[in-house]
């Protein structure tokens, strides 16, 4: 769920329809991960007009939920990720699909660079927008297990001067049903981002701009997704957890989960290799480069950064509260209440604790300028699918990490198509 211009500003989940793709005439450039599937491209022109024919009824799984990744499957992946592409005017993405028995696709497409036509490839750090709401929620959750917060406390509790402090528990910010202003519509905000997009923010400044705000409904309400929740949730887990919150995310969710390329960076350091970013969310409105831009505007509700692997590590682990080595992250009571996700605006997606239920698929999506990201899990089906791309700039009014995988999950879970509309930045 994510947006800037109007979508750093806007707030609301919007009713955004996901347009039909055309394919203009030329493709990208793409790059195969050592052991992946081949690319279209390398296929005989006759090979892959067979490859175009709806899959088999064999590719079905024995349950219905994913289709095996046969070579007609991933050649019809390969040209559909290339088609979005291509109609999106995205320079490069990267796409992880893991399934424990229909097989495994990692494909990179484009460049990771437009000046130097650098490819893009699986190994590159990202900016992962909002889904750094799932680390900042964990070490929240891992509090919560420990008998440090609770869900049902007021956020005046841990934080002075919230509108409504002693009303908003810490259980409707992370369900985005506070009721609070998103410092991301702030007019104010925007100028002073936009003008000078390397400059520092801290907590406290992006909250004045929230607060200058009346409050948009009574807590509980209704759902509205909105990052100044994060904000504050990120103080609560400094102040509960008695340090900084990057190094309390590092201690107690990244090292345990094994996530060695995952960094919640407190300034615009962003390590290599990693893909340039391109975004139209400029003071001018043209589009300019943003790798070197400073995420700390975003702080615990989007400023982290990661990679392919480790998000495929991490959307198992989110979703099920469980570790790799089979131990628990979160205890289940905790995880059973993070993944209660009551219904938003959006048909058939719900939102818990940090994390959205999008027909099925759990996880999040992240967007900030420059860089988009989607990370879900389908347990039906203990698949995981990971985009990686480096715009954030809107196709017809629709997000491309939804673009992508609208498109992807019409192929591989046609039972099961991820559908989210846009959102803002930090999204």
């Amino acid at each position: 769920m994510t947006h800037a211009c109007r979508r750093l500003r806007r707030g609301a989940v919007t009713a955004t329809a996901v347009g039909m793709l055309t394919v203009p005439a030329a493709g990208p450039a793409a790059f195969a991960a050592p052991g992946s599937v081949r690319t279209a491209a390398t296929v005989p022109q006759q090979q892959q007009q067979q490859q175009q024919q709806p899959p088999p009824p064999s590719s079905a799984s024995p349950t219905g939920e994913v289709r095996t990744l046969t070579p007609a499957v991933t050649g019809q992946l390969d040209r559909t990720v290339q088609q979005v592409m291509r109609e999106a005017n995205v320079p490069g993405v990267t796409v992880g699909l893991w399934t424990p028995h229909q097989g495994t696709y990692t494909r990179s497409f484009g460049v990771a660079d437009k000046s130097s036509g650098r490819p893009m490839s699986p190994d590159l750090y990202t900016r992962i927008g909002s889904e750094t709401k799932t680390f900042t929620v964990t070490a929240l959750l891992k509090l919560v297990d420990e008998g440090k917060a609770g869900l049902d406390d007021p956020i005046g509790r841990y934080v002075a001067g919230v509108p409504n402090g002693d009303r908003i528990t810490l259980r409707e910010l992370a369900g985005m049903r506070s009721g609070l202003f998103n410092y991301t519509e702030d007019p104010g905000f925007f100028k002073a981002f936009t003008s000078d997009p390397r400059r520092p923010f801290t907590p406290h400044e992006l909250l004045a701009y929230a607060f200058g705000h009346p409050v948009l409904f009574p807590p509980g309400q209704k759902f509205s997704y909105c990052n100044t929740n994060l904000i504050l949730l990120g103080l609560v887990v400094e102040k509960a957890g008695g340090k900084p919150v990057q190094d309390y995310i590092h201690d107690n969710v990244l090292a345990p989960t094994g996530l060695r390329h995952t960094l919640f960076p407190t300034d615009a350091a962003f390590p290599s290799p990693h893909a340039q970013g391109y975004t139209d969310q400029t003071a001018t409105g043209k589009v300019e480069d943003t790798a070197g831009w400073n995420p700390s505007w975003a702080w615990a509700a989007g400023a982290m950064i990661s990679t392919l692997d480790d998000l495929r590590v991490w959307a198992r682990t989110v979703a099920t509260g469980v570790l790799p080595d089979g131990t628990t992250l979160i205890s289940p009571a905790t995880q059973k209440q993070r993944l209660t996700t009551p219904p938003t605006t959006i048909p058939g997606a719900g939102y818990g604790l940090g994390i959205f239920d999008v027909q099925g698929w759990i996880g999040h999506n992240g967007s900030l300028p420059g860089y988009e990201s989607l990370t879900v899990y389908l347990p039906a089906a203990q698949a995981t699918l990971v985009v990686l791309l480096n715009t954030d700039i809107n196709h017809n009014g629709a997000e491309p990490s939804t673009l992508f995988g609208q498109a992807i999950t019409k192929i591989v879970s046609p039972g099961h198509v991820f559908n989210l509309p846009a959102q803002p930045a930090a999204r």
